[in-house]
């Protein structure tokens, strides 16, 4: 057995008051010895004084008088950890100057950040970018802009605003991030962690197992893989997982803002494009009516639409009076989960009055691309087993991560062809095909509560003419923030 798991397993039995009076002579031969194994009792210390504080009308009981060694190991070990306070310069091991609670490992647009940062106790604020932070127990934690937070220690990270996702090794294992709302206490696992502006705190987990503390002093919830939990200060509720809502460790190795520069360029060539309807980049400012939470998109400062609970979506107007021959559609899209059998993409208004030609393109229940048109009809020998044409590949295999969606469609030919990543995917003909139409259209969600998109959508495009293939793929390739 290792010093390291013998001191684990003393502390835990000195916690659990069950140490014996030999266990006390060696933790304590292995304290005097060891200035990392001081620090790393003192730390254990901490860790449970904090989660007993928190827990409402905690006090200390009398000792039994047939147990004298439990009388007389608190205050022997009081003692010690006392001795170590001096020891280490009259404050708590984690308010040391000498050993910062964590250090910046790598940042994609974080100015403020640069990499090998020492992070102690100040408050920090991220306005653009991504920055990953490795604590000295070997913690990983990755916070999105715009974020707020401040270590108190390497073991406690207070989350003012924004969102994380952490991975936790065993050695850091206790690991908490504290909330206005309530404390995620880690157990060794991979969480996710997101603070509003205004509303509640949410814990997502997606490996191992979180302790899950709501503020208001409601009982302590654990939380395993595939869970998802709000704290409240009032009470807390279980909730839909949305791992793809929180950059992660792998995502980050591929993140670049490199690019961003020739994804400008490519939008203002769009832009002048006669046959352009409808372009949203969401940086002009914007706000756009409808219910959702503007939050950073691609690339470092800039802006996109998240839409999370059912009824969430943004509504635009584009020129009811017009029919289009040839269109396409193309939009980044970041998806948490496949909450609904349909999730919106864009859906035209008035498909029930029987319009020909409205046009709805969303994500179906095969996790494909569909795009329905009203009134028109699948030709002969396609082989499609609905009504209306789907792609090939499925868009929830890049969870985690931004995929580019594009659909071309020429009423003249009744062609759909389906792209992914810039990739052409497959081609559908029709034998009856209207000219398309828009109108009153809504991005993330339809009617109120139907075909509900989780997740997040970046710069949609409406162009009135077809694109090519060469098109798509450079318009995929301009804009692709990952390295590969």
């Amino acid at each position: 057995m290792s010093v390291e798991t013998e001191l684990d397993a003393l502390t835990q039995s000195y916690l659990d008051g069950t140490i014996g009076g030999g266990e006390v002579e060696r933790l304590n031969a292995i304290l005097d010895e060891d200035e990392v194994a001081r620090r790393r009792f003192a730390e254990a210390l901490n860790l449970d004084s904090a989660i007993a504080a928190t827990a409402a009308g905690w006090k200390l009981e009398e000792p039994e008088e047939t147990k004298p060694v439990r009388l007389r190991l608190p205050i022997r070990l009081l003692i010690l950890a006392a001795c170590l306070v001096l020891f280490l310069g009259g404050a708590w091991w984690w308010q040391s100057t000498a050993t910062p609670f964590a250090t910046v490992a790598k940042g994609v647009g974080v100015e403020d950040l640069p990499v090998g940062t020492e992070l102690r106790g100040d408050t920090h604020t991220v306005k653009e970018g991504t920055v990953e932070l490795l604590t000295a127990r070997g913690a990983r934690v990755v916070i999105e802009a715009p974020a707020k937070f401040r270590f108190e220690s390497a073991q406690r990270l207070h989350m003012l605003r924004g969102r994380l996702a952490a991975d936790v090794p065993p050695s850091a294992k206790g690991f908490t991030v504290v909330t206005p709302t309530g404390d995620a206490v880690d157990l060794g696992t991979r969480f996710g962690i997101d603070v509003p502006v205004s509303g509640d705190a949410q814990i997502h987990v997606f490996e191992g197992e979180v302790i899950a503390k709501g503020a208001g002093g409601q009982e302590d919830k654990s939380l395993y893989a595939g869970d998802a939990w709000t704290m409240s200060e009032d009470s807390s509720t279980a909730r839909a997982l949305r791992s793809s809502a929180f950059i992660q460790l792998e995502e980050m190795q591929d993140l670049t803002a490199g690019q961003q520069h020739r994804s400008k360029a490519g939008l203002e060539t769009l832009r002048e494009d006669s046959s352009l309807i409808t372009l949203l980049d969401f940086e002009s400012g914007e706000d756009y009516p409808g219910k959702y939470r503007m939050v950073q998109g691609r690339w470092p400062g800039s802006r996109a639409p998240e839409f999370i609970d059912g009824g969430d979506h943004l509504k635009l107007d584009v020129d009811a009076s017009s029919a289009w021959a040839q269109i396409t559609f193309a939009a980044w899209v970041r998806l948490d989960h496949l909450g609904a059998p349909y999730q919106s993409l864009l859906h035209a208004d008035g498909w029930d009055n029987g319009k020909n030609g409205l046009v709805h393109w969303m994500v179906n229940e095969a996790t494909t691309m569909r795009f329905a048109m009203f009134g028109n009809v699948l030709a002969p020998g396609s082989n499609e087993f609905e009504a209306y044409p789907d792609s090939l590949t499925p868009v929830l295999s890049d969870q985690g991560r931004w995929v580019h969606l594009a659909t071309v469609y020429d009423s003249e030919t009744g062609t759909v062809r389906f792209y992914h990543n810039g990739r052409f995917d497959k081609e559908v003909r029709q034998s009856v095909a209207h000219p398309a139409r828009l109108g009153s259209i809504q991005i993330g969600n339809w009617n109120e509560g139907e075909r509900k998109l989780s997740g997040r959508v970046d710069e949609l495009i409406i162009l009135g003419r077809i694109m090519s293939d060469d098109e798509v793929r450079i318009l995929y390739e301009s804009g692709n923030p990952y390295t590969q």
